[in-house]
């Protein structure tokens, strides 16, 4: 026997493709058999927007994958689940994960990149391209927010073109506090990033750190009392809670004060737009992709 012939497997993912009724029972199966892991993503190609509150996005076509430790038998959780579920069970896969340094893994999809004419977003252990430009060092951690994602680039290009220096900037939903630390090294003089996600909040905070603005950033919950009105509100969430919380963002910015809005498919647009209209001059939409970016002025009166 060779050296080669026992080395285990780290991981096995196993994965069913299945109609969106039975996603959840397959889910619950594969947990019953010892996954350490259950996800859902789609198997025909189907959009998906955001769900009502309280209920689980699922495609037509929903593939159920499972992650198990290496050493299981994946022939025989195959079989038994042709037998649980029988014709159900609509395509199968399997497939051998080997281990990595998943941080290797991440680095090797996120490189610097410039947004404007002067910001750099650089992750951990890249040496800026431009060390005179304002480059910002990030480690997004656990949480939403490296630039690569088209409404991210678009509100780091918006802040950009801004005239920053003495102003106060809120960051509503805040991740991995890309766009208030970018806003911060761009000449705000103060910050502050609010998120429902405790991780954020840490994110946010070791990236600040990592960056030396930490000092000139806070960081809290929405509901946290005490937060003023600030010059420059940026809300890169999705389209229905930027229509639910429009009152509550609106009161968040000085009168005179720039706005943008985004997480939002170009076709919500309308829809967000019109929640904020009545206060808000809009800019003309600035789209990327299917995604796309408001901005405007809150009306002084």
């Amino acid at each position: 026997m060779t050296e080669e012939s026992i080395v285990q497997p780290t991981w096995r993912q196993l994965a069913a493709t299945v109609d969106e009724l039975q996603a959840e029972s397959v889910s619950d199966w594969f947990v019953a058999q010892g996954a350490l892991s259950v996800g859902f993503d789609d198997a025909g190609d189907q959009p998906l927007f955001e769900p009502p509150p309280g209920e689980t996005p699922l495609w037509q076509r929903t593939k159920v994958t499972a992650l198990f430790e290496g050493d299981v038998d994946g022939e025989l959780i195959a079989c038994a689940a042709r037998h649980h579920f029988g014709d159900r069970i609509l395509d199968w896969t399997a497939v051998i994960v080997e281990d990595q340094v998943w941080e290797r893994a991440w680095m090797e999809h996120f490189k610097p990149m410039r947004f404007g004419r002067r910001l750099w977003i650089c992750p951990t252990g890249y040496e800026p391209p431009e060390p005179a430009a304002v480059n910002v060092i990030l480690d997004p951690g656990l949480a939403f927010g490296t630039g690569t994602h088209p409404t991210t680039a678009l509100c780091l290009e918006w802040l950009e073109g801004l005239e920053l220096a003495g102003r106060t900037v809120l960051d509503y939903g805040c991740g991995s506090g890309i766009l208030a630390v970018a806003a911060l090294k761009l000449g705000a003089a103060s910050a502050h990033g609010i998120d429902i996600d405790p991780q954020a909040l840490t994110a946010s905070q070791d990236n600040a750190q990592k960056n030396a603005v930490e000092a000139r950033l806070t960081l809290g919950f929405p509901a946290d009392p005490g937060l003023a009105a600030a010059d420059v509100v940026v809300a890169n969430i999705l389209a229905g809670p930027l229509v639910e919380l429009a009152a509550a963002i609106l009161g968040r910015l000085k009168p005179g004060g720039y706005l943008a809005l985004s997480g939002i498919l170009a076709e919500q647009a309308g829809s967000v737009q019109a929640a904020y209209v009545a206060e808000v001059e809009f800019d003309p939409v600035r789209q990327r992709e299917d995604w796309a970016i408001l901005s405007g002025v809150k009306r002084s009166a």
